[in-house]
């Protein structure tokens, strides 16, 4: 059972701080560390290696809370994520474990099982869908016997990102490798996601176990040369994404965040590379709103700058009622994937995501759907963004510009995102 001393002094509180993050995590007994840096909000971590063998054994941040608890996140070499949760007044029996029910926004519940690394910590695993649900959450409730835990989450989607950073990293490099991990590096998706629409990304080859090249658009989002595109964009890239403006050179881009579930990713590239950025509109499009679509559709098939289509806004949903899309009239195809859609102002209404898949819907109906396509709404954008931290701008509508205006000042910061990936089956991907 958890015994919480909610009074414990601030002073008690930090003795014990660097001392809890060196033991989280992992069963050895000795952690030296931290080497390198997690920075990620109010969490404060690094790397961290067994004292008796000198191995790399995990990273983890810490955050500690008014009330004296204290949050250890972390994930080992194992790649097994763990939290732990610890106070200064707890009083546990060391080895013993005890059931702990979390519950992350009200909603989602999980039981986990903690043992007691020490008599003023726990630690738990979490399964893999639980780290998702807490990487997006705000609130989390851990419930022992009778005692109620309460934690505001923030910042946990870049956290997680770093964390699983400074894992990879350091079992490729070893201790002399740890450095900032502020950002996971770009690794092979293990799986594919499943989708109902059929995503427009460039990869369509239907036999698995090849690579082959990959593209997508993308286009820069903040003055920090931040890059927003489609999760499945750089969804089983191996190696290095590159990203270019039209006609000039591709520069190496770096994976700062990615939301699988809301079908975005956000890169960054050399700050220098790029003279402009978008802005966001404030204001929310209407059923009919003029829209223009940008992007590198059919790679290698089409002209090698990047395309311009124009429709409207046909619907404030998507498929099934999902009101985290808009449908749009204007053409979209495989490559448009994570392009820019903009108002008659200019400013960012959407990111590209989706064509309806037109046989499946044919094979159901007995007919060809034409020019249904889904774009992501400024709100789950916005969300991303925050999330992650990114300071972007957000813009009034304006003056009505021409169609070419508005190509003419994307230029400056829509790029071509391509990657070595590897090759989905057909069943995968629909």
């Amino acid at each position: 059972m958890l015994n919480s001393l909610g009074n414990a002094t601030a002073m008690r509180k930090a003795l014990f701080l660097a001392f809890l993050v060196q033991i989280a995590i992992t069963a050895v007994a000795e952690a030296a560390g931290p080497y390198g840096n997690i920075h990620v909000g109010n969490w404060q971590g690094g790397a961290f290696t067994d004292d008796s063998t000198g191995a790399f054994s995990h990273c983890a941040a810490t955050a500690s809370y008014g009330n004296g608890n204290i949050l250890v996140v972390g994930q080992n070499a194992a790649n097994s994520w763990l939290l732990s949760f610890a106070n200064p007044g707890f009083h546990l029996t060391k080895g013993k474990t005890s059931p702990i029910d979390v519950t992350f926004d009200g909603q989602s519940q999980a039981r986990l099982f903690a043992t007691a690394n020490s008599d003023i910590m726990l630690t738990a695993i979490l399964p893999p869908n639980v780290a998702r649900t807490f990487q997006k959450a705000n609130l989390m409730v851990a419930v022992s016997g009778a005692t109620a835990l309460n934690f505001n989450l923030t910042s946990t989607g870049p956290l997680l990102g770093a964390i699983s950073n400074c894992v990879s990293t350091m079992k490729a490099g070893g201790i002399n490798s740890a450095g900032e991990f502020a950002a996971p590096k770009a690794a092979a998706a293990k799986e594919a996601a499943a989708a109902k629409a059929d995503a427009p990304n460039g990869s369509r080859n239907p036999r698995s176990g090849k690579t082959g090249t990959q593209t997508g658009t993308g286009f820069v989002i903040s003055a920090s040369g931040h890059i927003l595109t489609n999760h499945h964009v750089i969804n089983g890239c191996i190696g290095d994404i590159k990203g270019n403006l039209t006609g000039e050179a591709p520069s190496t881009l770096r994976v700062v965040n990615s939301d699988k579930a809301n079908d975005l990713a956000l890169l960054q590239g050399p700050t220098a590379s790029f003279k402009s950025f978008a802005r966001i509109r404030d204001r929310a499009m209407h059923s009919g709103d003029s829209i223009v679509a940008i992007g590198f559709p059919y790679r290698g098939l089409l002209s090698s700058d990047f395309t311009v289509t124009t429709g409207i806004v046909s619907s404030l949903s998507g498929l099934f009622n999902d009101t985290r899309f808009l449908q749009i009239s204007a053409a979209v195809q495989p490559g448009n994937s994570g392009g820019p859609m903009f108002d008659i102002s200019g400013d960012i209404v959407g990111v590209v995501s989706a064509k309806i898949d037109t046989l499946r819907v044919a094979e159901r109906t007995g007919s060809i759907p034409e020019n249904i396509n889904f774009a992501i709404k400024t709100g789950a954008i916005r969300d991303f963004l925050d999330n992650s931290v990114v300071a972007y701008e957000t813009s009034a509508p304006g003056t009505e510009l021409k169609t070419s205006d508005i190509a003419g000042n994307a230029r400056a910061y829509t790029l071509l995102i391509s990657c070595t990936a590897s090759e989905q089956t057909e069943t995968a991907k629909r």
